[in-house]
């Protein structure tokens, strides 16, 4: 029985004073670990209660986490991680998932009750939900050492204190999700601001070290980075010369003359050789790194290749002071800058040779080209932009004045993050979310293979056929699957139920065919040259207009066409011819595997690339077993191979599964990830759950002995 005794005029006192200080609480603070453990404290100390804690419901929707809890059990408890299952055998659980107080006057003839070594005292019980808008997030659990302790006022002015904070903790949350937006979209506009600063010194500055100087300033103080510098290849590709640096450090290594060996023990030299960035998030693991005297502190660094066709001039670096420094935006921002520093570069080769002659008018023009296509996209964000600004700022000063509405906060939130996202899409169709560029012998159909298991095309809708004799073709693999993906992608939303993707020689020329049908809606004739426009649609606001101008750049920049054949109701035929493999570009020499451990264990599809690979590692006289799923892995071929080479872009099983198999055998740290495309995000996230490397896959011998060397 609940207490039946009127409250006294003190207790009733008591009472108000504390839902007074709670509402005072509820209203006044927003950190949401400051606001449960406040409100917990006062409950227990203005009603003299043996413990209070306050449960949150987690993400998975099964466990109540303990986010606040009164006095030395409580924080015993949260150094625990406690926890209580929705639904268990806890009064938490139960009130969560019946949405319904759960009030025990004496536990021990309570059925439902958890009993928690940390409250060994309990006698009664009282478990309130936090409900907001017909949503259980949570529950506040209220303890007394006394049988029947609850009056019919204490659990009214507790159901009372519930309410108002199940609204705080909604409220809380919701600022924190503001303050994490206004965060990103500052941080964006940062970046944003910094490689359009960038941008104009391309255009503006003609004298090369002046330029590099300002560019690794811009990089170091938008960024808050510890280091930047510019290195240059020297005529003979032996060196890489310090051509700018930030700094007091930067100055010294300059008046030293510093330089580091093209492929040697550095970042710099090894991303100049490979023609690909590397990313150190800790450099005291990293194999290949230069300890710098003159940067004792750098704990991360980023080394960017400088690439203008298939020459790399030279390498950025990046450093910073913190581990784990580098995000997606930062590296993608960064990389962009990189290129604009390429081009202004390759602009001022031009320039020297403008005296002996007028070649560089077609330069000029793809330049000015180039600049129309940059601004058109300036302006697109920009107009994207300018909401986020204004709502932010209109928040900021609702927040100030306390005339914030939590229904018109959410839909505010909404927008925010519908227009972050939509520029954040647009930033990776223009940039892609990595650099390869150096073109390499690429078997096509593995690369559409690729850009099929990145956007996602159902197996059932992608057939791919390949004609007997197909030669490699000469491309960069990591952004033709993108422009694979993005002509994949318009036929998915062009309601196409089949794709046939047809790989085959070109007619009377040294060219490959890649002709991708399907049979969606088609193109209206009056479209057909809009297509190839930026941020050109027919598809409504929710599509950005540009996957296909994206993918003409990628395939013109390869020395490539691509064409459409289409028909309203047929559908649509996008052809792309790309430049075939010469036969000269095979040496007569082959490279060896000599030296290199065997056995070596490949999981793979059953496919031509699988097939080549075996084959040529076979040929070379090295064992080499095969599997393509979980199932098909044996234990003994996992322990005993010597290096693990593994297929990112597997269709016929899962490549998390095989990622955990393989973590959770210790093999890891000899497996190398072989995928068409490469990606910062997935290529960092391997790096750090311990395997050996993540790097392009091999369609050469040549290409092979270097993978496994």
């Amino acid at each position: 029985m609940i207490k039946q005794n009127p409250p006294t005029t003190e207790r009733h006192v008591t009472l108000l004073h504390t839902s007074a200080r709670v509402a005072k609480s509820i209203t006044s603070i927003l950190n949401p670990t400051e606001l449960l453990q406040q409100t917990v404290n006062i409950i227990c100390k203005a009603f003299d209660f043996y413990y209070a804690g306050v449960f949150l419901v987690d993400s998975s929707g099964k466990w109540a986490l303990l986010e606040a809890g009164y006095g030395e059990a409580g924080q015993a408890m949260l150094k625990e991680g406690h926890k209580l299952a929705i639904g268990g055998n806890s009064m938490i659980g139960a009130a969560i998932q019946e949405h319904r107080a759960h009030i025990a006057l004496d536990v021990g003839e309570e059925a439902v009750h958890f009993k928690n070594p940390h409250l060994p005292e309990t006698r009664s019980e009282m478990a309130l939900p936090l409900i907001m808008s017909n949503e259980t997030i949570g529950a506040l659990t209220v303890q007394s050492v006394e049988e029947s302790a609850f009056s019919d006022d204490d659990i009214t002015a507790l159901q009372s204190m519930a309410d108002q904070l199940a609204i705080a903790i909604h409220n809380s949350q919701l600022h924190r999700q503001n303050e994490t937006l206004l965060r990103q979209a500052e941080r964006r506009a940062r970046l944003l601001e910094a490689a359009n600063q960038v941008g104009k010194q391309v255009t503006s500055i003609l004298e090369m070290d002046k330029l590099f100087s300002e560019m690794v300033n811009v990089i170091c103080e938008a960024y808050g980075f510890y280091y930047a510098g510019v290195f240059l290849a020297d005529e003979e590709g032996q060196w890489a010369d310090l051509r700018a640096g930030y700094g007091e450090a930067g100055e010294a290594m300059l008046s030293g003359g510093h330089r580091l060996g093209i492929g040697g023990n550095s970042m710099i030299g090894t991303a100049i050789r490979l023609g690909e960035a590397r990313i150190a998030l800790d450099v005291g693991k990293e194999r290949v790194h230069f300890k710098n005297p003159h940067l004792p502190h750098t704990r991360s660094e980023m080394a960017l290749p400088i690439i203008i066709g298939d020459e790399v001039l030279g390498a950025v670096t990046v450093q910073s002071v913190e581990e784990q420094a580098f995000n997606n935006d930062d590296i993608i921002m960064l990389q962009t800058m990189v290129d604009h520093l390429a081009v202004a570069i390759q602009n001022a080769h031009h320039l020297e040779e403008l005296e002996k002659a007028h070649a560089e008018l077609i330069r000029t023009k793809v330049y000015e080209a180039l600049t129309s296509a940059t601004t058109e996209a300036i302006h697109w964000i920009g107009n994207k932009a300018l909401p986020i600004t204004l709502t932010t700022n209109r928040l900021i000063q609702e927040a100030q004045e306390g005339e914030i509405d939590p229904e018109s906060l959410a839909e505010d939130l909404d927008m925010i993050a519908e227009n972050a996202q939509m520029i954040v899409d647009i930033k990776e169709q223009l940039i892609g979310k990595a650099r390869e560029q150096k073109p390499r012998p690429v078997m096509a159909s593995d690369v559409v293979k690729a850009a099929a298991a990145n956007r996602n095309i159902p197996h059932r809708k992608l057939q791919i056929d390949v004609a007997t004799g197909t030669p490699l073709i000469l491309a960069d693999s990591t952004q033709l699957a993108r422009a694979v993906g993005n002509i994949l992608q318009n036929s998915l939303e062009a309601e196409a139920e089949n794709i046939r993707v047809e790989i085959a020689p070109h007619e009377g020329d040294n060219y490959v065919a890649i002709h991708i049908h399907d049979d969606g809606c088609g193109i209206p004739p009056e479209d057909r040259e809009k297509i190839w426009t930026s941020f050109y649609t027919t598809k409504g606001s929710a599509h950005h207009g540009m996957g296909l101008a994206s993918s003409l750049h990628i395939v013109t920049q390869m020395q490539g066409t691509l064409t459409v054949t289409s028909q309203p109701g047929e559908g649509t035929i996008m052809t792309i011819l790309l430049p075939a493999m010469p036969v000269e570009r095979f040496p007569d020499t082959q490279p060896t595997l000599d030296g290199i451990p065997q056995p070596i264990h490949l999981i793979a599809d059953d496919d031509a690339w699988a097939e080549m690979l075996v084959g040529q590692v076979s040929a070379a006289g090295k064992t080499i077993t095969r599997s393509h799923d979980v199932a098909s892995v044996s234990d003994t071929a996992i322990s005993q191979a010597k290096i693990i080479l593994v297929d990112a872009n597997l269709q016929s099983a899962s490549f998390k599964e095989i990622q955990d198999a393989l973590v959770k055998a210790g093999a890891a740290e000899k497996s190398i990830i072989l995928t068409a495309a490469l990606s910062v995000e997935q290529t960092t996230a391997l790096i750090n759950a311990g395997f050996k490397d993540v790097v392009l896959k091999p369609y050469t011998l040549a290409e092979i002995v270097e993978v496994l060397s």
